[in-house]
């Protein structure tokens, strides 16, 4: 009984050479594959019970980042605590020796902002083929798809077959989508949207859409509540299922299905992936000042953040701090 994550291509088995062939799509920019939904559900984080080192991983990655939070287990205490203080340095935006919510809000708004447009720059050279610093459609496509579509012989009894067969046209509407000018060629802005849209307001629907076409296995245009659990939840030995699957149908009827007709329509799934009213920097912001915040004073003094260096960095550190002479002006 496996909990499975909102992945479109991870599914995938393709064969070594397919895989080679696809290595930029299928190793690295992964376009059609949508993030776990990033907000928490607890909206009120101040008054959840304190946690130990092994359930700080959200925190670590939204302070420091998922590509170096993976990173930080090199380092002694010591070291990690005196990288971090480096870091406190930076957040404090005023210089007044206090980290306020909203300076740690703007810094882990960077922090994920950061990580976007890195993760485009490691792979734009796969896509831009002629070095003219834009990606066209025809580009990406060849990239991406040409070993299918230069033998697909190979691929008519594959079940591959079917899912490139799909894959393509939609990476192509997502293509057009991020292509604000309609040229077919894409500006690193474009891309970026293109690689990661649920940060794009244009691109919102996109996300919606395509979230509503992987979990409708009927194909009737909405989301019922069996497709909605089977979407998280493989329900593979018949077996009872599990407490959380439960609590999840609660949260489908009590919360998701907001016209409580059974099922969700595209609206309801905006709703549900993209919430307007919770903003995940501000709360996780809350979360570390609440934990943190030994006088109550509602901000933190470095040494506050250093006493809890644990939560910030846990109990790997940050080579982060090596960076911190390097200009970040673009975020």
């Amino acid at each position: 009984m496996a909990r499975r994550g909102r992945c479109r291509l991870l599914g995938l088995a393709l064969g070594l050479l397919l895989a080679l062939a696809l290595a930029p799509r299928a190793l690295r920019a992964k376009p059609t594959v949508r993030k776990e939904r990033v907000v928490r559900p607890d909206s009120e984080l101040g008054e959840r019970p304190p946690e130990d080192n092994q359930s700080f991983q959200y925190d670590h990655e939204a302070f420091l980042g998922k590509e170096d939070s993976k990173t930080f287990d090199q380092l002694t205490p010591d070291e990690s605590k005196e990288r971090l203080g480096k870091i406190v340095d930076r957040i404090d935006s005023d210089g007044d020796g206090f980290v306020t919510t909203e300076e740690l809000k703007s810094w882990i708004k960077r922090v994920q902002k950061r990580y976007i447009y890195d993760n485009v720059a490691k792979v734009w050279k796969d896509y831009d083929r002629d070095k003219d610093d834009k990606i066209s459609w025809e580009e990406y496509k060849q990239a991406t798809y040409g070993y299918y579509l230069g033998n697909p012989t190979e691929f008519q009894d594959s079940s591959d077959h079917h899912t490139f067969k799909k894959m393509l046209p939609r990476d192509e509407r997502r293509f057009k989508a991020a292509d604000l000018d309609g040229d077919l060629t894409a500006t690193r802005e474009e891309f970026t949207a293109f690689l990661h849209p649920e940060e794009f307001e244009h691109m919102k629907e996109i996300v919606v859409l395509e979230t509503l076409e992987d979990i409708d296995k009927n194909g009737d245009g909405f989301v019922d509540q069996d497709e909605y659990i089977a979407d998280m939840f493989s329900h593979e030995d018949n077996g009872p299922e599990p407490d959380w699957v439960l609590s999840e149908r609660e949260q489908f009827s009590d919360f998701r299905d907001l016209n409580k007709d059974g099922k969700l329509d595209k609206d309801e799934i905006r709703h549900w992936i993209l919430p307007q009213d919770y903003d995940h920097a501000q709360a996780e912001a809350r979360h570390l000042v609440y934990e943190s915040d030994k006088n109550k004073d509602e901000k933190l003094t470095k040494e506050e953040i250093l006493d809890n260096w644990n939560m910030f960095v846990g109990s790997q550190a940050t080579n982060y701090g090596e960076d911190l002479t390097k200009n970040h002006d673009e975020l």
